[in-house]
């Protein structure tokens, strides 16, 4: 079963969302984040990214930050740029980028499912970034930001969701992107039929926000440690969206050498795994298949049949592509950590690899074929781990909407 929790939420007033709610604190670095929030003291950032509040030669992940992160989150409540809400709720949040539309549930999740493994994993944790975020969770008090939940879909919990759109919204506005926000309050009873729902669903399986989840875990462990009872710690903030309204975009690659390789040595090794051919411009319009830019010419690559293992891990273009080209030909064993290779996310087009590989920054780009919500589900449920970078979902969640506090 799934165990999600209304909770009172804090969150802006109507009036005050679209200008205080802000991207996630982990897709912006400290100065874009400082220049997003330039001229707006109700930006969320101010919160998410305290630093920028700071001198820029602040260490992001000193205790001084943590501590303003606090302070500010303690003035905006003074202010009355969050309020709390005066009943424990479940929330609704429909996010439409061009004619995708997808739409969520907003609730507590339970930490002892995520410890359990009734919540789904597929990535590994850096303990930097749990560190981190573990701190930023602890010295708030609160989830300030949402992990991304997704379930295999389910008709009976569409309708009543469909049934709280009816309602109108608590806030309703599109950002500077294009993309539409629209967010409503569950009613009354309607709570109760939801949570009882998704008792129905077998396991939830995080889909964007492993650190945040870890960190859930570990503020719960260390509230158990210091003797606090049960309560809202046991619970951290989700949005939870079925499996068939998700968007997966490619993670694409560049890296900065050939490894000592000519180019023409370079193309003649890729042929031992790959049929090689010159073409234009285009995004890889089937699995096991990639576009790679290299010296001003685009080349499609096929993995020949054989070439991997049909694991649900194998079988992954990320996977494909790190074992059979970026390891043995290119040199690079761990993309964790080899500074040699840059990711960049499918958003950004074709157009930025190419950018990337003409500046003269990198040698080699690679798009490919975006992972799919079945390949995701299937490997967490094979208990496998997916590699570095494989998903890059869109459109992101906003910030700042709603916030879930301990106490």
């Amino acid at each position: 079963m799934a165990l999600l929790k209304p909770f009172k939420g804090l969150r802006p007033p109507r009036e005050l969302a679209q200008k205080l709610a802000a991207p996630p604190y982990d897709v912006v670095s400290t100065d874009e984040a400082r220049a997003y929030a330039k001229g707006n003291e109700t930006s969320f950032f101010h919160i998410s990214r305290p630093e920028i509040d700071l001198a820029p030669d602040v260490d992001e992940h000193s205790e001084a930050v943590y501590q303003r992160g606090l302070v500010n989150l303690h003035a905006f409540i003074s202010k009355g740029w969050l309020r709390r809400d005066p009943d424990a709720t479940f929330y609704v949040y429909r996010q439409k980028m061009g004619s995708h539309v997808q739409v969520g549930l907003v609730a507590g999740a339970s930490v002892e499912e995520y410890d359990s493994g009734q919540i789904k994993k597929h990535e590994l944790t850096r303990a930097d970034k749990e560190d981190d975020r573990t701190r930023h969770v602890e010295v708030l008090g609160g989830n300030d930001e949402p992990v991304f939940l997704t379930y295999r879909s389910d008709k009976r919990i569409d309708a009543l969701v469909a049934e709280v759109m009816r309602a109108t919204p608590e806030y309703d506005f599109v950002t500077e992107d294009g993309i539409a926000h629209t967010f409503w309050t569950v009613q009354g009873t309607a709570n109760r039929k939801v949570a009882e729902a998704f008792k129905a669903v077998p396991h939830l399986y995080i889909a964007d926000g492993h650190h945040r989840s870890a960190a859930a875990a570990r503020v719960r462990h260390q509230a158990r440690q210091k003797g606090r009872g049960a309560g809202e710690v046991d619970f951290f903030l989700a949005v939870v969206f079925p499996h068939d309204q998700m968007q997966i975009l490619a993670y694409n690659r560049v890296v900065r050498d050939l490894n000592g390789l000519t180019p023409e040595a370079f193309l003649e090794r890729l042929r031992d795994r790959f049929e090689v051919q010159e073409g234009p411009r285009q995004n890889p319009d089937r699995l096991h298949s990639f576009a790679m830019v290299l010296g001003g010419q685009w080349y499609r690559l096929s993995a020949k049949p054989g070439s991997f293992p049909a694991t649900p891990t194998g079988l992954l273009d990320v996977s494909i592509l790190q074992n059979n080209l970026l390891g043995p030909v290119l040199g690079i064993g761990d993309p964790r950590k080899d500074s040699r290779i840059h990711f960049v996310g499918g958003i950004r087009g074709l157009g930025e690899l190419e950018r990337l590989v003409a500046s003269g920054l990198y040698r080699v780009g690679f798009a490919l074929h975006p992972t799919s919500l079945d390949q995701l589900m299937a490997i967490a449920d094979a208990g496998e781990i997916m590699p570095p970078k494989s998903t890059w979902f869109e459109p992101k969640l906003r910030s700042g909407l709603v916030l879930h506090l301990f106490d």
